[in-house]
C-alpha cells in the first residue's frame, strides 16, 4: 500500500488554506512535538479515526515519525484544535455541490433533522447535531452543534431563495415555516395529525381531515388546499395537505408502538391520535399545481436519506459514542468526527475515486 500517497490524496480533499486556519484557529502556534499543521491533523485522526486512546495515538504517532507527544499534550492539542476542525468541517460544507432538482423548473431539494450524541454513562441527550443534506447529491450543506437544550428549527439553516425544505413532524411549526417564507424558500414537512389544527374556506374554518379521509383505501392519497393555524389562532401559514392511508397491517404496528410508549411514560393516548396512525400527512407551501398528492409524497420520501446519512456519520466514524467528558474536548472531538464523515462523502462523490 502506497501510504504517502493515500495520504496525499485525503489532504487533497481539504478546504483551501487549512494549514493557514491552524494557525489562525490557534490549534498549531509553536511545534512541541509537532513539526507542521499536517503533522497534527495526522496525528489527530489516528485518535479520531482509528479509535485509538490518547496514549496508544502518541505511541503510534512517535513510532511512525509523525509527532513526539505525550497522550496529555495530546488531549491540550485536541481541545486547542476545536475551532480548527471546526473551520475544516465548514471549508467541506461550503464546497459542497448545489445541483438544482427539477420540479417544475423551480426547486432546490434539501433535507433538514437532528441527531442525538450521549456522553459516557448518560441516559439522556447531551449534544444535538442540526444537519442540511443536499439533494440528489447527498452532501451536507450545513450543520451546527448545539446541546440538549438546541431546539430543532428551522432557523437553524442558512435556507434561501429556491430551497424546498424536506422536513420531519419536529418542523411543523408555523411560526418556523413564516419565517422560512419570508427568506423566499418553501417546505414539505410532515404533519402532526393528531393536532386539529388545518383550517379550509373562506373565512378559514377548522376541518377535520380525519373524517374527511375515513373513507380512503389503503395507499389511496387525497389532498386539501388551506392553511395550517398556530396554538393562539393569531398566525396561519397557506399551503396544501397531503394525506395516505397507510395499509392495514402498517397502521396496526403503529397504534401498537404509541400504547407500548404511552404505557412506559403512564400516559393515556387521546382517541384521535389513534385514529391518525392510520395516516401520514405532508404540508406543502410550494405552489406546485401540477404536482399531485401522490408526488409530493414522494418527493417527501427523500428525506429518508438523511436519517441514512446519520447512520452511515455513527457507523463509519463512530460518531455516537461519546468519550470525552468536559465541554471543550467533546465539541473538538466531534467536530473531528464530523470532519472524518465529509471526507469519506467527499471522496465517495469524487469521480477519480477508485
Amino acid at each position: 500500500m502506497n501510504t504517502h500517497g493515500d495520504w496525499n490524496l485525503l489532504l487533497s480533499f481539504l478546504p483551501d488554506g487549512w494549514e493557514a486556519s491552524a494557525v489562525q484557529h490557534g490549534a498549531w502556534t509553536r511545534r512541541r512535538g509537532f513539526d507542521s499543521p499536517e503533522a497534527l491533523l495526522r496525528t489527530l485522526l489516528i485518535h479520531l479515526a482509528q479509535g485509538c486512546s490518547l496514549r496508544e495515538t502518541a505511541v503510534r504517532a512517535r513510532r511512525g515519525g509523525v509527532a513526539s507527544v505525550s497522550d496529555v499534550a495530546l488531549l491540550k492539542r485536541l481541545r486547542k484544535s476545536e475551532s480548527w476542525l471546526h473551520d475544516l468541517c465548514r471549508g467541506l460544507c461550503e464546497a459542497a455541490p448545489m445541483p438544482i432538482v427539477r420540479l417544475s423548473k423551480r426547486w432546490r431539494l434539501t433535507a433538514v433533522d437532528a441527531t442525538h450524541i450521549s456522553e459516557p454513562g448518560s441516559t439522556g441527550t447531551n449534544w444535538r447535531l442540526h444537519y442540511a443534506l443536499d439533494l440528489p447529491s447527498l452532501a451536507c450543506t450545513h450543520f451546527e452543534l448545539t446541546g440538549p437544550s438546541g431546539a430543532e428549527s428551522f432557523e437553524r439553516f442558512p435556507l434561501r431563495r429556491g430551497d424546498l425544505v424536506l422536513a420531519d413532524r419536529a418542523y411543523c411549526k408555523v411560526g418556523d415555516i413564516r419565517r422560512v417564507l419570508r427568506r423566499g424558500a418553501h417546505v414539505l414537512v410532515r404533519m402532526k395529525l393528531s393536532q386539529n389544527n388545518f383550517y379550509v374556506g373562506e373565512p378559514l374554518a377548522r376541518f377535520d381531515f380525519l373524517e374527511a379521509a375515513s373513507d380512503l383505501e389503503p395507499d389511496q392519497a387525497i389532498d386539501w388546499r388551506g392553511a395550517l393555524m398556530d396554538k393562539s389562532g393569531s398566525g396561519s401559514v397557506p399551503g396544501r395537505l397531503c394525506l395516505v392511508r397507510r395499509p392495514d397491517e402498517v397502521a396496526d404496528m403503529a397504534r401498537r408502538k404509541i400504547l407500548r410508549e404511552a404505557k412506559k411514560k403512564g400516559r393515556r393516548v387521546r382517541a384521535r391520535t389513534l385514529r391518525a396512525a392510520a395516516y401520514v400527512g405532508v404540508f406543502c407551501t410550494a405552489p406546485q399545481p401540477d404536482l399531485s398528492a401522490q408526488d409530493l409524497l414522494a418527493i417527501y420520501r427523500f428525506r429518508w436519506q438523511i436519517e441514512l446519512a446519520f447512520k452511515r456519520l455513527k457507523s463509519i466514524t463512530n460518531f455516537g459514542h461519546l468519550p470525552k467528558r468536559d465541554p471543550t474536548s467533546c465539541r473538538a472531538w466531534l467536530y473531528g468526527k464530523l470532519l472524518l464523515g465529509l471526507l469519506v462523502e467527499r471522496m465517495a462523490q469524487a469521480p477519480f475515486f477508485p
